[in-house]
C-alpha cells in the first residue's frame, strides 16, 4: 500500500479535487442545449482512431451535438468534415523534450498535462454539459478518473468503449510484475468498474472484465464492423489508386507502364471504338497488405522470415519448372505495409538489407518487394480492396481484443492470413474467410499456396468465393453470415452488418431510452 504513495494516483487525485473545487466557485450559468450532446474523448490522434470516429459519424446522424476530443495529427475521415453537429477539439501534446527523458520521470509530468488538457476540453471548451462521455480505453490513466469525476461534477453519462487493457500494453515494456504496471491495473480496475454502460470489442473480453473487475452498468459487445463504403475496388479504381502510388513505388521490380494507360496492376487497351476501360494485367505482381502500427505487440520480425522464405521458395521454382507450364511457379510479390508508429525505422531499415542480399541465401531479392506506405484516408479501403492477400501480425497485450484491420480487410472482401492469439476464432475461420499461422514458417508456406499460379491461384480463389455474396450486393450493406465462425447463438456472430446497421443495433438504444438492466445488451 506504501507503494501507492509514490505512483502517480496521489497526484491525479490531488489535481482533480482542486480543479473540482475551482470550478464549482467559477462555474458559469449557461441556458440549456437544444440538441442531445456526445463528448467522445480518445487520448491519441483523432485521425488515427477510427472507431472513434466510427462513434462520431453515427452519433451525429441521429442528431447529437457531437464533440471529437484528442490529438491533431492525421486528417480524420472526410464524412466527419462534413457532417453538422461535429465538432474538434484538439488537446495540446505533451512538450518534445520530456520524450527524451526515462519514463519514470516523464510519466508524472505527462499525466499531469494530460489532466489539465483534458478537464479544459470538458469542462470549460465544450458550451454545455455534455449529456454523455464516450471514452476510448486504453489509454487508461489519467482518463478513466478524469471522466469518473467529471461525469459526476456535469452530470454526464459515461460510457467506456474497451478496446483493450492498458495495464497489459504497459507490461510490454516493463514486465508484468513492474510496479507502475501493478498500479495501472489497480487503477483501471477501480476507475472503470463504475460506468454508466460499457462497450466490448469481443466476448472474451465483456465475459473476463465482467468477472475479474465485476463491472456496473449496461454491458453490450460492439464488434468491429467496416464501414459502408469499404468494398472490393473496381480496376478503374484500382488504376486511378496506383496511378497516385506509382512514385512510391519500386519502378525497377514491376512491370513496366506507361502512365495515365497503364500501371503495374492495371492496362487500358486500345479497340476499333476507342479506348477500352482499365482492366487488370496478366502480368502484374501479387499485391500483399498489412497495416501496422509499427508497435511491441506486433511481431515485424514474422512477416519478414516468411518472406524471406518466399523469395527462396519463387527462386527455385521459377527457375527450375518449365517456362510453358505456369501451374507451379510463383509471381512476384509487392508488400505494401501501411501506417506509422516507433518501430517503422528500425523494421525498413532491416527490410532494405534483406532485400539488398543480407538474407535468402545472400542474394538480392528477385521475386519480393516491401515498401512502406501512408495512405490518405479515402485510400486505404481502395488499397485493400485493390489487394490480393492480407497479412495481420497483431497478438493482443491482452489476448481479448480483436485486429480491426482484419475487419476492414473483409469489409474489402479481402482473404487475411492472419497470426493466432487466444480469440481470434470470433473473427476468422481458417480455411473459410482466411488463413491462421503461428510462425513465420507456417506465413510463408500460406502464401506460397494462396498465390502458386497467379493470377489464377485456385486457392486463393476459393478464401475469395467466401465474398461473393457480398461483393454481389449493390448497396454493401451485409456481409455474408456464413463467413464467420459460430457463436453461443448457433449463428455467426448473431449477425455480421456494416458498422451502422451495428452500432443502430446495439449502441442505439442504449443512448435513446434510459434503459435499466442489461439483458437486451448481453450479446
Amino acid at each position: 500500500m506504501e507503494d501507492l504513495l509514490h505512483g502517480p494516483v496521489p497526484l491525479i487525485l490531488a489535481t482533480l479535487a482542486f480543479v473540482y473545487l475551482t470550478w464549482r466557485l467559477l462555474k458559469p450559468s449557461k441556458a440549456p442545449p437544444s440538441l442531445r450532446s456526445v463528448a467522445i474523448l480518445v487520448l491519441g490522434d483523432i485521425g488515427r482512431s477510427p472507431r472513434m470516429m466510427y462513434h462520431a459519424e453515427s452519433f451525429a446522424k441521429i442528431g447529437f451535438e457531437t464533440f471529437l476530443i484528442g490529438y491533431k495529427g492525421s486528417q480524420p475521415a472526410q464524412s466527419l468534415l462534413t457532417l453538422p453537429h461535429v465538432h474538434f477539439i484538439y488537446l495540446a501534446k505533451p512538450p518534445a523534450f520530456l520524450r527524451k527523458l526515462p519514463f519514470i520521470l516523464v510519466a508524472p509530468f505527462k499525466i499531469l498535462q494530460q489532466v489539465l488538457t483534458m478537464l479544459g476540453a470538458l469542462m470549460w471548451w465544450m458550451p454545455h454539459p455534455p449529456e454523455f462521455i464516450l471514452v476510448q480505453n486504453p489509454p487508461s490513466i489519467p482518463t478513466l478518473a478524469l471522466v469518473f469525476v467529471v461525469g459526476r461534477i456535469r452530470g454526464s453519462k459515461v460510457i467506456i468503449d474497451w478496446h483493450n487493457l492498458g495495464y497489459s500494453i504497459l507490461a510490454l515494456k516493463l514486465g508484468p510484475n513492474h510496479l507502475f504496471v501493478r498500479l495501472a491495473k489497480m487503477f483501471e480496475a477501480t476507475f472503470g468498474k463504475y460506468a454508466y454502460a460499457h462497450l466490448f470489442v469481443t466476448r472474451a473480453m465483456k465475459d473476463h472484465l465482467v468477472k475479474e473487475w465485476d463491472l456496473q452498468g449496461l454491458k453490450a459487445v460492439l464488434h468491429d464492423r467496416p464501414p459502408a463504403h469499404f468494398h472490393r475496388a473496381s480496376p478503374s479504381e484500382t488504376h486511378e489508386l496506383f496511378l497516385r502510388l506509382s512514385t512510391h513505388l519500386p519502378v525497377d521490380f514491376l512491370p513496366k507502364y506507361s502512365a495515365p494507360y497503364s500501371t503495374c496492376v492495371t492496362q487500358i487497351t486500345a479497340t476499333a471504338g476507342g479506348l477500352d476501360m482499365p482492366s487488370l494485367r496478366a502480368d502484374r505482381p501479387a499485391i500483399v497488405v498489412s497495416s501496422t502500427s509499427w508497435t511491441e505487440d506486433e511481431d515485424f520480425s514474422i512477416l519478414l522470415d516468411a518472406l524471406g522464405k518466399y523469395e527462396e521458395r519463387a527462386r527455385e521454382v521459377n527457375h527450375t519448372s518449365d517456362g510453358n507450364d505456369r501451374k507451379e511457379q510463383l509471381p512476384k510479390l509487392l508488400m505494401i505495409v501501411t501506417g506509422k508508429g516507433p518501430l517503422k525505422t528500425k523494421y525498413m531499415r532491416e527490410v532494405q538489407g534483406l532485400q539488398n542480399g543480407k538474407g535468402a541465401g545472400n542474394k538480392p531479392w528477385e521475386w519480393v518487394r516491401c515498401v512502406s506506405l501512408f495512405l490518405q484516408a479515402e485510400d486505404y479501403p481502395l488499397l485493400l480492396g485493390s489487394a490480393d492477400v492480407g497479412v495481420s501480425l497483431h497478438s493482443s497485450s491482452s489476448a481479448l481484443d480483436l485486429p480491426m484491420k482484419v475487419v476492414d480487410m473483409f469489409g474489402c472482401g479481402l482473404p487475411v492470413c492472419a497470426l493466432d492469439f487466444a480469440c481470434l476464432s470470433e473473427l476468422v475461420i481458417d480455411g473459410k474467410n482466411g488463413l491462421i499461422f503461428k510462425d513465420a514458417a507456417q506465413l510463408a508456406g500460406q502464401l506460397q499456396t494462396l498465390l502458386t499460379s497467379f493470377p489464377h491461384a485456385s486457392a486463393l480463389e476459393t478464401l475469395r468465393s467466401t465474398f461473393e455474396h457480398e461483393l454481389s450486393r449493390p448497396s454493401h450493406s451485409d456481409i455474408s453470415r456464413s463467413m464467420l465462425n459460430p457463436a453461443a447463438t448457433g449463428d455467426p456472430y448473431e449477425e455480421w452488418s456494416s458498422w451502422d446497421e451495428n452500432w443502430r443495433r446495439v449502441v442505439r438504444p442504449l443512448v435513446l431510452t434510459d434503459v435499466r438492466g442489461d439483458s437486451y445488451l448481453s450479446g
